[in-house]
């Protein structure tokens, strides 16, 4: 292998083609992104895609197309990193495409894992071409031109920023919908979270720069907007000295944006404003992310997560107060260091406790560089698995009994697509971001479908999902044609 270029953050190689660097033309190649972990890494990924088209690269959608090959990368599981270093060891073997004008495929690992690994990802996978970092996404497109010109390797990591990033081009992955960040990185440093050290400290977008966005979305006929952070609910305390994060959603609100959402939660720093958002407005959805990760204090405490059982109910009484039909969902970490049978009994008691419409079940994944990767733990493997086992067993009888209260009812269901399972089925998602099948109505196709908000009438809920049948008489049927006819997304 050539030896790797490891460029600091203060000074540019020498060897620097300027023509290079400034202007690169990837005229006549492909690129092909994969994308691993949190919306935030999706939408690195749909700003990665600007980059490239912007410099003249076109995009494909299978890896063995692409002449150019990004990984967005996780690494706050074990598995993230296993999966890359599986699809990197597959694609080295595939031979570029017949017509590609190069004979070497690009290979470029950027996110969270490069953060972390920087040069060693480098010197552990010989096909590997570029490794950029969390903090220097844009410099992409001339860290590729420089490593295809030279035939070196190059590996580039700004170790934190010190402004919110400024708006790179992009490239949505559905004209319906938008990832909009207001704020990077985590000031919390849970003790098993590698996030801190690979996004560093929070740092939040000025409130202006939002809501100019979001005005650009709703122009553009974006129907729904996801607001993005580490911890959303501690927007603006760097910047303003308290958290304004009831401010962003006011604003954003009033842009008249018909689907408003937002992740991620700290439980910490949930406020009785910002609850009270889900009983006046409108286009709030009536769903939040509320990562709990456990049930028992003591295990709370392990983890630096700075709220107990108790207060974490007390959110949820709340808010059921203020929007009695709210879908909730969380995280659930088993197996954390020292968790014992009685603190795997609290989680499962809150669990019940709460009824959520979706869990994200984890066993305890140890990362190196956090504080609990120290922390001794002798529960044999088998009982955590089986500890994992009654939780997916719970969280799959009451996601099934959640979904339940919406039969013979209408919902409004954002149109997504066909689905994967059966072509003559569309596939959307609900105000509580389930996902809802129905048959696509006679006389339409998926493509005039899609993007557009249709009520259906929900005939039977399953654990993971709602089947029913769209609502629209021959008059609005005639309408959703012409209007996907002229190019008009707004029925």
């Amino acid at each position: 292998m050539n030896q790797p270029e490891s460029l600091s953050v203060q000074t540019e190689s020498p060897t620097w083609d300027s023509a290079l660097s400034d202007q690169p033309n990837f005229t006549g190649l492909t690129f092909c992104t994969v994308t691993y972990g949190c919306q935030m890494n999706k939408h690195d990924s749909e700003q990665i895609a600007g980059m490239l088209q912007q410099h003249h690269a076109q995009r494909v959608w299978n890896l063995q197309d692409a002449d150019i090959a990004v990984f967005m990368t996780c690494c706050v599981r074990e598995k993230a990193d296993e999966r890359l270093l599986g699809q990197v060891a597959t694609i080295k073997n595939l031979p570029v495409r017949k017509n590609s004008p190069i004979q070497k495929r690009c290979i470029a690992i950027g996110g969270c894992m490069a953060q972390r690994d920087g040069d060693k990802l480098l010197e552990e996978l010989d096909d590997v071409e570029v490794v950029f970092g969390t903090h220097n996404m844009e410099e992409l497109p001339k860290m590729l031109s420089r490593a295809m010109h030279t035939g070196k390797p190059i590996s580039k990591i700004i170790h934190e920023g010190k402004d919110f990033p400024e708006d790179l081009p992009e490239v949505r992955e559905v004209p319906w919908a938008a990832w909009l960040p207001i704020s990077v990185g985590c000031n919390n440093f849970c003790t098993y979270c590698i996030v801190p050290y690979v996004r560093g400290h929070e740092i939040s977008r000025p409130l202006g720069d939002i809501v100019d966005r979001a005005k650009f979305y709703v122009s553009d006929g974006v129907k729904e907007i996801t607001l993005l952070g580490q911890n959303v609910n501690s927007y603006g305390t760097d910047i303003y000295g308290h958290p304004r994060f009831d401010d962003v959603l006011d604003q954003v609100s009033a842009t008249g944006v018909k689907r408003l959402r937002f992740v991620t939660s700290n439980p910490k720093d949930l406020t009785d404003s910002v609850i009270s958002k889900f009983g006046t407005l409108p286009n709030l959805m009536p769903a939040l992310h509320l990562p709990v990760q456990s049930g028992s204090n003591r295990i709370l405490a392990a983890m630096r997560r700075k709220y107990t059982h108790e207060s974490y109910m007390e959110l949820v009484h709340k808010l059921r107060k203020v929007c009695p039909n709210i879908g909730l969902s969380t995280d659930i970490i088993v197996g954390f260091p020292g968790e014992t049978e009685e603190d795997f009994e609290q989680t499962m008691k809150l669990v019940k406790e709460v009824g959520y419409q979706q869990v994200f079940t984890f066993i305890y994944s140890r990362r190196e560089g956090t504080p609990a990767a120290k922390m001794v733990d002798n529960t044999p493997q088998s009982v955590i698995h089986e500890r994992f086992q009654r939780l997916t067993d719970l969280v799959q009888e009451q996601a099934y009994q959640a979904n339940q209260a919406d039969v013979d009812s209408t919902v409004d269901v954002l149109i997504e697509g066909a689905s994967k399972r059966n072509p003559h089925m569309l596939s959307g998602k609900s105000p509580k971001n389930q996902t809802v099948h129905a048959l696509i109505p006679e006389g339409l196709t998926i493509d005039e479908l899609q993007g557009h908000i249709l009520p259906v009438h929900i005939d039977e809920a399953k654990t993971w999902y709602l089947l029913g049948h769209v609502l629209l008489d021959p008059v609005q049927i005639a309408a959703l044609s012409r209007s996907s006819a002229s190019n008009n997304p707004h029925l």
